[in-house]
């Protein structure tokens, strides 16, 4: 079955970096679309960037110059490096698969981003 794993989440300090790591078991990962969510107490879960197939990327406001999302389709991995962390990201981020138009869409597990002094 497939499995998307992710990792690097933690307690980090505001103005802190961290890179999330998902590892994609299973699928054809090239031809996924790939993007990072995150749902944080009381709201609703939101996208905070995806990238597609051929590299184009895409990002929440919020995050914009802070977080990068990258992808290593040889070893099936897409990342999001986290820079100038702020309290408000706090979350549960989830790493995401889509086959894109109305393929099959698949979760990860979801790792915990605190940002506290």
């Amino acid at each position: 079955q497939v499995q998307l794993v992710e990792s690097g989440g933690g307690l980090v300090q505001p103005g802190g970096s961290l890179r999330l790591s998902c590892a994609a078991s299973r699928i054809i990962f090239s031809g996924y679309d790939m993007g990072w969510y995150r749902q944080a107490p009381g709201k609703q879960r939101e996208l905070v960037a995806s990238m597609s197939p051929g590299g184009t990327t895409n990002y929440a406001d919020s995050v914009k110059g802070r977080f990068t999302i990258s992808r290593d389709n040889a070893l099936n991995t897409v990342y999001l490096q986290m820079n100038s962390l702020k309290p408000e990201d706090t979350a549960v981020y989830y790493c995401n698969a889509k086959w894109l138009p109305l393929g099959p869409n698949y979760w990860g597990q979801g790792t915990q981003v605190t940002v506290s002094s």
